[in-house]
């Protein structure tokens, strides 16, 4: 609470808007994290099972673990951004998340896929937080015209995520799809160096 906003924004806005400049920037930052968690939700355990060999009664804890890390990281958050600073935070975010994945890709055990999930978690925490910060400072549009431009490919991100891996993994494999998202998550990185928040 001590570091609750003191003001509220303008409540009256669309319930869709085309993002634009910034604005727009930030949202594909957005559907990229919410990809990643999205793959997370709806693939971590079938990686587990299928490509580790990990049994379907505990392949459930690749997700656990994400969503742990992922939790804490958000309970630390405020206090981690405050240090780092917001651009920092999103580049090293993207870089670890980025890690994780590549990790739980490339080693070919359990417990590396396990870790390379509670990187993912660690590094997708803060990002998407900093960035819904960086929409109240930016100019391009309105705040309560650019919160649901960005949600809207946020979870345009989440929702279509899982169906474009399963596609990927269909035409290729699963491997080459969780790469892919970490190659992504990169450029989440990079453009942690090019926003300004």
């Amino acid at each position: 609470s001590p570091h609750f906003l003191t003001y509220g924004s303008e409540s009256k806005g669309p319930a869709f808007a085309v993002p634009h400049g910034t604005v727009l920037f930030i949202g594909l930052l957005c559907m990229t994290v919410f990809l990643t968690e999205g793959a997370m939700l709806d693939w971590s355990a079938v990686f587990l099972s299928s490509m580790r060999g990990v049994d379907p009664a505990y392949a459930g804890l690749g997700y656990a673990v994400f969503a742990l890390t992922m939790t804490l990281g958000r309970l630390f958050g405020d206090a981690i951004v405050r240090r780092v600073g917001a651009n920092r935070m999103i580049i090293l975010g993207g870089l670890c998340a980025s890690a994780g994945l590549t990790l739980a890709t490339v080693i070919p055990t359990w417990e590396a896929t396990l870790l390379g999930y509670a990187l993912v978690g660690v590094g997708c925490s803060n990002i998407v937080p900093v960035l819904y910060s960086a929409i109240g400072r930016q100019t391009v549009m309105p705040e309560h015209v650019a919160v649901p431009a960005v949600t809207t490919l946020g979870y345009g991100g989440i929702l279509a995520g899982p169906a474009v891996i399963g596609f990927i993994a269909h035409a290729s494999s699963l491997n080459l799809a969780f790469l892919s998202i970490a190659l992504l998550l990169l450029g989440v990185a990079l453009g942690g160096r090019l926003l300004r928040v």
